[in-house]
């Protein structure tokens, strides 16, 4: 009997500790002081608290080639949303809510203001989610994953993962503008890199379609044309080289040109004055 008392007693004694409502932290105060009596320096003084986990999850997205600073500012706003709605009455941790609220704003950035060309809203969340899981997969085995490994980890196909990788070019863009060093001293611009239409191509292409034509031409046709426009001799020259008068020059050029011009469908821009 003693010892069923001793039970019921502890039993009840028990019952009384689950009961005892927890105490209020100083976050749940600061909470009370701003939603119930709108005090800004108890909101001011949540940012100061959390500030550390914003700025944590934005670097998350260091990686993107999005300005630190940019970052910071847009998780610090998603941070301030995130105090403005948190319910404190409902006994849910506040990081708990945070988190997915500062995250939802980054992304949100990346969507709207991170993209230098139109991508998809679908590819955009993919690139985002590659980004995560290239993080996670290369902690975890001490490497970069394979487009094969992400795509297994994702469930999706190769073909999703390359595409979205393929998009991350988009992502940033690069004024012409932009300072380079060729490493050998010399300073210029991004620009500068790019090659030009070297108009030389259209020249060698008609070149060769000029030199097959010249195979349906006399020995002595080919040799006048070759001093002419190769050696760039006067009509004069070439007379006194080949051994006749500088009318017969004349005459061979004409009708070798007239020839090329019947052969190469009247493109030669040359003439026998020339």
């Amino acid at each position: 009997m003693g010892t069923g008392l001793d039970m019921t007693d502890h039993g009840t004694q028990s019952a009384h500790v689950i009961c005892e409502p927890l105490p209020i932290t100083p976050a749940q105060k600061l909470f009370e002081r701003w939603q119930r009596d709108h005090d800004e320096r108890a909101r001011d003084e949540l940012v100061q608290r959390f500030l550390p986990l914003a700025r944590k999850l934005a670097r998350r997205y260091t990686g993107a080639h999005e300005p630190v600073d940019d970052l910071m500012q847009v998780a610090s706003l998603g941070l301030v949303k995130a105090i403005d709605r948190f319910d404190y009455e409902r006994g849910v941790a506040f990081s708990s809510f945070a988190v997915p609220t500062i995250l939802g704003e980054l992304k949100r950035y990346f969507r709207d203001f991170g993209w230098s060309v139109h991508v998809s809203r679908g590819v955009q969340d993919r690139a985002l989610k590659i980004e995560d899981v290239r993080r996670r997969l290369t902690g975890r085995h001490g490497r970069s994953p394979s487009i094969n490994e992400l795509a297994e980890y994702m469930e999706v196909g190769v073909e999703e993962i390359l595409e979205a990788v393929e998009a991350t070019g988009a992502h940033h863009a690069i004024s012409f503008e932009t300072p380079r060093d060729d490493g050998d001293g010399e300073a210029g611009t991004l620009g500068d890199s790019f090659g030009s239409e070297d108009e030389r191509f259209e020249l060698v292409e008609f070149g060769a379609t000029v030199a097959r034509a010249a195979e349906h031409l006399s020995e002595r046709e080919r040799q006048v044309l070759a001093l002419r426009f190769v050696r760039d001799m006067t009509q004069t020259e070439i007379a006194e080289e080949v051994g006749v008068s500088q009318m017969q020059v004349s005459r061979i050029l004409r009708k070798a040109i007239a020839r090329l011009r019947q052969l190469t469908g009247d493109v030669l821009p040359i003439s026998a004055d020339e």
